[in-house]
């Protein structure tokens, strides 16, 4: 949730301890325009930047729509010295935000190649910026994709580290012991064959780490033939680029860190008058 302390925190980095560049008089108006087209996200955030300022703000668009160069998302007016402090800061949140929505509307558009009645939900992960991670979150939901687990408390997942010290089964034995009835168990897997076991020893959820779409075929067909029900996760290094042959291959969940830690950002600019 995005309070008055992150905003101050913003917006003191940037102004620092004497801004002579925004000590305008008067009043003006500002608009906040695309550079580029893509997914707008982020605008709650620039529109609570402004309004912390005492300035009137309207959005012309809603988060997850798509836009071209050249549209007007965010109209603000007030004291001039106030819009032009939040400018760099409402610009920089609102690019970000906007660059993860369209990353993540982009793997979501390359589903669709997946056969059979169902896709593959596209989900975040933890890679996010520290101190941003839910505009990062809110995002990804923007632009069609599963925010996945926000911290640490939503979900357990039991990694490599942890199966190297206690083993597959123990693991998932020992977490199963501590968690809430209503907390899942997402259970990292790095071979096919492992797959069936976690799911059959209590996994609500198996990632597939880091396997080739061919190995991850074999490790949802794998699960599917068990008596168990799990869903399946594939996790790793993938891109926008192989999404369609991850999609291919029955997997529930494509998750990639990519769409937070790498996204590109969206081109936005400030005009006033």
């Amino acid at each position: 949730m995005l309070t008055d302390s992150d905003i101050e925190r913003w917006l003191r980095e940037d102004v620092g301890h004497h801004d002579v560049t925004n000590d305008v008089p008067g009043t003006t108006e500002g608009r906040l325009v695309a550079k580029a087209s893509g997914v707008v996200a982020g605008l709650d955030a620039a529109t609570a930047v402004f309004e912390y300022l005492d300035c009137a703000v309207e959005t012309s668009v809603d988060s997850g729509s798509a836009i071209d160069a050249g549209d007007v998302v965010l109209r603000v007016d007030g004291p001039a010295q106030s819009v032009l402090r939040g400018e760099r800061v409402a610009v920089n949140i609102t690019g970000h935000a906007s660059g993860v929505a369209t990353k993540t509307r982009a793997a979501v558009d390359a589903t669709d190649s997946a056969a059979g009645d169902s896709t593959p939900r596209i989900a975040g992960t933890r890679k996010t910026t520290p101190g941003l991670r839910g505009i990062e979150k809110r995002a990804v939901a923007a632009g069609g994709g599963d925010t996945h687990r926000l911290d640490l408390s939503h979900m357990v997942m039991v990694k490599d580290n942890h199966i190297a010290e206690m083993g597959l089964v123990d693991a998932i034995e020992h977490f199963h012991e501590r968690v809430s009835f209503a907390t899942k168990l997402d259970v990292e897997v790095e071979a096919p064959e492992d797959a069936p076991r976690a799911a059959e020893a209590g996994a609500d959820i198996v990632l597939l780490d880091n396997m080739s779409p061919g190995e991850t075929e074999r490790a949802v067909d794998l699960v599917a033939a068990s008596d168990a029900d799990a869903l399946t996760e594939a996790s790793g290094g993938i891109t926008v680029a192989d999404v369609p042959a991850y999609a291919e291959t029955g997997v529930d969940i494509i998750s990639m860190g990519s769409l937070t830690h790498s996204a590109p950002t969206l081109d936005f600019s400030f005009r006033t008058g």
